[in-house]
């Protein structure tokens, strides 16, 4: 989808079918005319618009029998010989770089977001029906500067980037051939462009079902252009009239349009320039099903298999299946909403009709801190400053997500990265999100490539985090490990304990105590065994749990110790301070004080939502009004006139 220099044809490609070949000296590839080939009458008579296997992950194990040689069939070229061909498979080896089908829609995102210095002004990502066989088909739809048939070929040619701009995402000139092939067998790509005066229609197929089922060992991406001359669509035809219907024909067997006229619809909407890509024939996982569900969800597109939130207390789940570090894993829109840091002014990425509501996660942190660090580049490159802005999550202490978001010009390549141990308490509800555009991603941008460089960020971020929670976890609840926190906290603990006292005085009595639910009450009467805990911790008193409630700095977990081994013995010493220095508290009362936050963060959660709709409801309404009064208006100048009139008829 992305925009390539204006200029024409090149004269060595022919527009009907291309042939990608290698290189030599390693230079990457290239494509080479070849007339177009025909089906074999054979061929003609079988279905060969679905490959056999429709799992992604085993799509590329199949035979080829071998090439004939020219001396007994003479029918390959000379050529042929001079050269190293790309085989089919590669398309599919090449699109295992995508372990995660939506990082392969993020890379068609990436294209059309490149697009906003060409005027794009929104990219569309849908689901259609294929008229062939009412299957599901992937829409990507951007309104950028568009491809011309030149670039249309840069396009689907493997390594070739014209993105040299610091502040493009793309740049190693593969994302659409991999992206497209992960997500489904064939892609078919319409583009419109306009070159000053010259404006041209393109189309390309890279159809993996077509080279597999008639047993190509060559990629051959049919190919059609198209250009406006005096309002009428002309063909444009290179070599002669016999090959551009040839490649007509395979386009419309193997894509699920079946006329000319049924093609050329595809540009009615793309205005002056833009591009549009179906992508069909969509992958399945091991039980028949499609990877993407489209069906749970008319304003989404999930992921099946991953919606799994194990090792969760039943307490926890309700809010961890809420939070977007959770839905990011099988949502699109939940991913889309963080996929790019900056917010865009004039572009939005419109899913399933529905705009996509970005979200800073930034916004959702509180007791910020901004951290400055300046890694160590190369000796020529110029001083590189990363801004680290780092937190506690909102939902802290009840939910103890936490990693670190790592941004690449703009583009997310690590959400929610974990650079401490998940088993400590240390780093317990940290979140943070950093830009770090002075190290190279990998080529599925779900990751960096794992250099020096990116292993001393690592171990500065981790120091970074470390020290956050040394000196802000008391801010949660926890019991921290600096000595002067530690004694400015006895302080406003002898005033807790002193109030947690006369409450537990009136909860002994049998009165009830504001703030806490029944069944709360109930259990800081009932003195229950603490499970799990050795007999000299069992007398503790309720003050802990009172306190606890009250806003005493004990810690608000004690079963993470207990759940979750520590193996670095820095990490074991440090625990077990926090141990001692804590109350101990009721294992089953953690779980009841549990279920109140949790209970009184999702009814925040509904009266924002509640506050929001009025909002919107008190503007509509305003709205309204206004409408009203101008009727009102106009309604009583109409009956002034009349009146006047009236006068003026009677005199």
């Amino acid at each position: 989808m992305a925009s390539m220099p204006a200029s024409g044809p090149a004269a060595a490609c022919d527009e009907e079918v291309l042939v990608l070949e290698a290189e030599e000296g390693g230079g990457g590839s290239s494509w080479r005319a070849e007339p177009p080939l025909a089906l074999t009458a054979v061929e003609e008579q079988q279905d060969y618009r679905a490959l056999e296997c429709r799992c992604f992950w085993k799509a590329g194990s199949y035979e080829v029998p071998s090439r004939p040689s020219q001396t007994s069939h003479g029918l390959l070229e000379s050529s042929d010989f001079d050269r190293a061909r790309v085989h089919p498979k590669f398309l599919h080896t090449n699109a295992t770089s995508h372990k995660w089908a939506f990082g392969a829609i993020a890379e068609l995102l990436d294209n059309a977001v490149d697009e906003i210095c060409n005027g794009a002004t929104f990219v569309k990502v849908d689901k259609i029906n294929n008229l062939k066989d009412n299957s599901p088909m992937l829409l990507f739809q951007d309104d950028g500067g568009g491809m011309d048939p030149e670039g249309i070929r840069q396009c689907m040619s493997l390594g070739f980037s014209s993105k040299k701009s610091k502040t493009t995402i793309g740049q190693y000139g593969n994302g659409f051939k991999t992206s497209t092939m992960r997500l489904g067998a064939d892609a078919i790509v319409f583009s419109r462009a306009c070159r000053g005066s010259h404006v041209t229609m393109s189309i390309g197929l890279l159809s993996y079902t077509f080279l597999r089922r008639t047993m190509k060992d060559d990629i051959i991406v049919p190919m059609l252009d198209f250009q406006i001359i005096k309002d009428q669509i002309v063909p444009v035809i290179y070599s002669s009239q016999d090959d551009w219907e040839n490649s007509l024909k395979i386009i419309l067997d193997w894509s699920p349009f079946s006329s000319k006229e049924e093609l050329l619809l595809q540009f009615e909407d793309l205005g002056s320039n833009g591009t549009k890509v179906f992508i069909y024939n969509l992958w399945m996982n091991d039980d028949g099903l499609l990877e993407l569900d489209f069906d749970d969800n008319d304003e989404d597109i999930l992921l099946r298999d991953q919606a799994t939130s194990g090792g969760f207390s039943k307490f926890h789940k309700e809010i961890v299946q809420s939070h977007i570090s959770y839905t990011l894993r099988y949502s699109l829109r939940a991913y889309a909403s963080i996929l790019y840091l900056r917010k865009f002014s004039n572009f939005q990425i419109i899913l399933r009709g529905k705009p996509v509501e970005q979200l800073n996660i930034v916004d959702e942190l509180k007791f910020k801190k901004t951290v400055t660090y300046k890694p160590q580049v190369a000796a020529d490159s110029p001083d590189v400053v990363v801004r680290t802005i780092i937190g506690f999550a909102k939902e802290a202490p009840v939910l103890g997500i936490f990693g670190l978001n790592v941004y690449h010009k703009n583009r997310l390549i690590m959400p929610f990265w974990k650079v401490v141990q998940e088993g400590s308490s240390r780093g317990r509800s940290v979140v943070g999100v950093l830009e770090a555009n002075f190290i190279e991603p990998a080529h599925d941008k779900q990751d960096f490539e794992r250099t020096p460089l990116f292993i001393r960020l690592e171990t500065k971020l981790r120091q970074i985090v470390l020290d956050y929670w040394k000196n802000n976890c008391h801010l949660i609840g926890y019991q921290s490990s600096n000595a002067d926190i530690r004694v400015k906290q006895k302080g406003s603990d002898k005033h807790s304990q002193g109030v947690a006292r006369s409450m537990q005085q009136k909860t002994t009595a049998g009165e009830h105590v504001i703030g806490l639910s029944a069944n709360v009450q109930q259990g800081l009467r009932a003195k229950e065994p603490v499970i799990g805990l050795p007999a000299d911790f069992q007398d503790q008193p309720a003050e802990s749990i009172i306190g606890l409630a009250a806003g005493s700095s004990a810690l608000p977990s004690v079963q993470a110790h207990a759940q979750h081994p520590i193996v670095e013995l820095s990490d074991l010493i440090e625990d077990c301070e926090e141990i001692k220095s804590m109350d101990i508290l009721d294992s089953t009362l953690i779980e009841k004080l549990s279920e109140e936050n949790l209970k009184l963060f999702m009814r925040r959660e509904e009266l924002q939502r509640s506050e929001a709709q009025l909002k919107q409801t008190i503007e509509e309404l305003d709205c309204e009004l206004k409408e009203a009064r101008q009727k009102c208006s106009q309604l009583a100048a109409i009956v002034e006139l009349r009146r006047k009139q009236q006068v003026t008829m009677k005199l």
